[in-house]
């Protein structure tokens, strides 16, 4: 584990980091967190149904709109870093270039843990095809022989978060997060993504869900903290502890 406190954010689209992990982002960097966000791609040809809708859109105007948007999000959230790759969606190119590129990042970061998309979710290849290059880029980032004389990356914890619909993506969270102190600023990051207007309301009933369970499996009925707002997450490598 690093020593640092940084964290990175690995994102399909440039919303996803918005919906999934806005609460995270803006909690850890309220924490004195240095919170790199790196979004592989602005989402402009899958995930930008409204922009496309008004006469006359072209790819570039459609990029140039989540482009603004992601940055204003950032902004909001507290993001130290946002690194947006434009390698196109729908789907992305992951080549060996795009690997190196995010490798590069991993060892400059040097994050204490990253956070990225479910591994699986039929109804969007982007999303698990992101965690694979991701969990890649993590592995050839250890490596010593990967541009020998670079520091190499300890081994962060890989956060899963929440794909749309869990229930179809095998994604089982283990660890939920209180989001509620940071939830002002989540909100207004969600506010950015204008092309989506239509899963403001989900994400936010997302998220109310999320700090149920958080109050829930802190104490419950014996006096849980009150959360009211929570973000839910799956590890992917064992955690090392000193007690439970």
């Amino acid at each position: 584990m690093s020593d640092n406190n940084t964290a990175l954010v690995v994102s399909a689209h440039a919303a996803d980091f918005v919906w999934r992990a806005a609460g995270a982002i803006a909690l850890h960097a309220k924490q004195g967190y240095e919170v790199t966000v790196v979004c592989l791609s602005f989402g402009e040809r899958g995930e930008s149904a409204k922009l496309w809708k008004d006469p006359g859109m072209t790819l570039e105007s459609v990029k140039e709109a989540r482009k603004a948007e992601a940055e204003a999000a950032a902004r909001a959230l507290g993001v130290a870093h946002l690194e947006l790759f434009d390698l196109g969606d729908y789907p992305l190119p992951l080549d060996r270039a795009a690997t190196d590129r995010l490798v590069e990042v991993m060892r400059r970061v040097a994050p204490r843990f990253i956070l990225t998309h479910s591994r699986d979710d039929p109804y969007n290849t982007d999303h698990p095809a992101t965690t694979a290059f991701t969990i890649n880029a993590r592995m050839i980032a250890q490596a010593w022989g990967h541009n020998p004389g670079e520091t190499v990356l300890g081994a962060p914890q890989v956060y899963l978060f929440e794909p749309h619909q869990s229930e179809v993506c095998g994604w089982k969270p283990d660890t939920i997060l209180d989001i509620t102190d940071v939830w002002e600023q989540k909100k207004a990051a969600i506010e950015c993504m204008a092309g989506q207007e239509h899963l403001w309301h989900y994400y936010t009933n997302v998220a109310e869900n999320r700090g149920n369970q958080f109050r829930r499996n802190s104490g419950g009925h014996a006096g849980g903290r009150p959360a009211r707002y929570g973000e839910a997450f799956q590890s992917i490598f064992p955690r090392t502890v000193d007690e439970l």
